[in-house]
């Protein structure tokens, strides 16, 4: 039966105790991580979660004691007092390692079945049986100090946010379904039968209410919910760092955020993040790297060789020459000595996933290999070769397509190429700016270009009149932070002239009845002066990641879902009565595989 604590008080979390503390009286309270037994004397490893202290029970306690102690199992929660001492043996691994409790006093507050996890770290336990007993999980000292890290995020946020003038004002959950973006969650209205809300996907256009509002400044830590499939780093509720600011331009924004960045590294990992961050237009990011959110940790840029296979006589190549296609390449230093032939097949299969036809390659060793080389001359291969600057034991990896499929290929393969060789250093962050956004982009299954970000971005100033007439070269006031090739937040300024949002609906082909039906509490608000203004939102779950070296978002959200958008550990989503269901006017239409069943 469980003990009571009585007039026991924690004085000390377990990392606490220390030489300083020598025969000072403790009490300590946690759970046992592990009892070693060795007849007349009982180590226990006392575990909170600021770390361990080792317990110890020996010839002096009282025989009473000892028995009690001698029960005591992994998950025990139990309560010691006693007197702080050297250990005989230490331990350097143990923050607490040179001292130890000389135990005068136990309760077992609670007893603990024999756990279906180890409650360690690296314990090699699959996902899914550590998010069905989630709660044990979380005992482990990586995933407690994730979440710690996590809090000192939220802190310095709003530390920082608050010094510098930022309202923290909180926007509905329940709010309108949005037409544009990834899929809504809706909510059914008991009130109001056959009416749904929508959980939101950002705060976007609630904050844009805000400083219509005149608030100026507003920031918020909250959280957001997309009906999306999933991947490693997201989940279907995640949480933003948002803020909007008025009166501001793009250098604006930038600048404060900088300053935020800085000094979450600085307080966080303790180091200095140099300011300005650097600047890279898009347009560059994806001629360098193939991607909007390179990792510069590493070199291996992309290099287009278009020019100098135009009329090569290879039909592959010669047909991605003119506008819109490429054939472009990335040089593997030491490739040709680090991937076999068997592991380039590989790599081919890899680029296929970004909807590559091919992969076109070229072992550079004392002889030129290649599946291509009978396509070519031998004077033009090396003039590729040259071209690439390759030397003896590299690599050269080839794609010829559409710019969007050379892009993401090449962008990928060199990431996977990055950490296949090990080339990036897990202790340098590389932080840029990505600016210059195009407006548009062309949606193939709708048949239609879309906006990249959303229908309230602000064309750059010497792009207004592309709107109508050359969308694909319309760019945006739209900027996004990547840090070590990850985006970690983003935005732009906003459009405040009625003109242009006018002219950005007709870009979209949204009528102006469209327009009202899906935005008309917006553009109301709009017609009683609107500041300019512009913000931004990070993905407070990749900070943490990042800051954490975490390499899944589940390991830095207290009770993630599955990438089924599922929780292993309540059992959600789950059916509902037929009671619960008529009470929300909703009726669930049932799969044809089981009506074929019930038949």
């Amino acid at each position: 039966m469980a003990e009571k604590m009585g007039n026991l008080k924690r004085s000390n979390y377990c990392n606490e105790i220390s030489e300083e503390m020598i025969s000072k009286e403790v009490t300590l309270m946690g759970w046992v991580a592990k009892q070693r037994s060795l007849g007349s004397i009982i180590f226990v490893d006392l575990r909170d979660r600021s770390g361990i202290a080792q317990i110890v029970f020996d010839d002096t306690s009282s025989d009473e004691l000892l028995e009690k102690a001698s029960h005591l199992r992994g998950e025990f929660v139990i309560a010691v007092r006693g007197k702080v001492r050297m250990r005989s043996s230490i331990n350097e691994e143990l923050e607490t390692g040179r001292v130890e409790v000389l135990a005068s006093e136990l309760k077992i507050l609670s007893e603990s079945e024999v756990p279906p996890i180890y409650v360690k770290d690296n314990d090699n336990v699959s996902e899914n049986m550590r998010l069905k007993y989630r709660t044990l999980d979380l005992r482990k000292p990586s995933m407690q100090k994730n979440l710690m890290i996590r809090s000192m995020i939220y802190k310095i946020t709003r530390d920082f946010f608050y010094e510098n003038g930022f309202i923290e004002v909180e926007t509905p959950m329940l709010t309108k379904p949005t037409p544009e973006g990834a899929r809504d969650y809706l909510v059914p209205s008991r009130v109001n039968p056959g009416e749904f809300y929508a959980l939101p996907q950002s705060p976007q256009l609630m904050k844009q209410l805000l400083m219509v509002a005149g608030l100026d400044r507003y920031i918020q830590i909250t959280k957001c919910f997309r009906d999306e499939d999933l991947r490693a780093n997201r989940q279907p509720e995640f949480t933003q760092i948002d803020m909007e600011l008025s009166f501001v331009t793009e250098e604006d924004v930038m600048e404060i955020n900088e300053r935020f960045l800085q000094r979450l590294f600085k307080e966080i990992l303790n180091k200095e993040i140099e300011l300005p961050i650097k600047r890279m237009k898009y347009a560059e990011a994806m001629d360098r790297f193939g991607v909007d959110k390179p990792d510069l940790r590493f070199g291996m840029e992309l290099h287009d060789i278009s020019h100098l296979v135009k009329d090569c006589g290879f039909k592959v190549f010669e047909g991605n020459t003119e506008k819109g296609k490429s054939v472009r390449g990335i040089k593997v230093d030491g490739g040709s000595e680090f991937y076999s032939k068997k592991q380039v097949k590989k790599l081919e299969s890899f680029v296929k996933d970004f909807k590559a036809m091919g992969l076109s390659w070229i072992r550079v060793d004392e002889e030129i290999d290649s599946p291509i080389a009978k396509f070519l001359s031998e004077e033009k291969m090396n003039e590729i070769i040259k071209d690439f600057d390759a030397q003896k034991g590299d690599l050269i990896l080839i794609l010829a397509d559409k710019n969007s499929v050379v892009y993401s290929g090449l962008g990928n393969l060199r990431n996977k190429i990055a950490r296949d060789m090990d080339l990036i250093d897990e202790n340098d962050y590389k932080l840029t700016w990505i600016t210059e956004f195009p407006l548009f982009e062309y949606d193939e299954e709708e048949g239609r270009y879309v906006a990249m970000h959303h229908p309230f971005t602000s064309p750059l100033d010497e792009d207004v009149d592309k709107l109508t007439s050359d969308k694909e070269k319309a760019r945006a006031k739209a900027y996004d932070i990547v840090i070590n090739g990850d985006e970690m937040g983003g935005g732009s300024i906003r459009i405040n002239d009625p003109e242009i949002q006018e002219k950005m609906f007709e870009a979209l082909g949204l009528s102006e009845e469209e327009a009202n039906e899906k935005f008309g509490f917006l553009l109301e608000a709009f017609k009683y002066g609107a500041p300019p203004h512009g913000g931004l939102a990070y993905g407070l779950d990749r900070l943490v990641m990042l800051f954490t070296n975490a390499k899944s978002i589940r390991d830095v959200i207290a009770f993630p879902k599955t990438q089924a958008a599922t929780c292993l550990l309540t059992g959600a989503p789950t059916s509902l009565s037929e009671k619960q269901l008529e009470e929300v006017h909703v009726k669930v239409i049932e799969k044809e595989k089981e009506k074929e069943e019930e038949k």
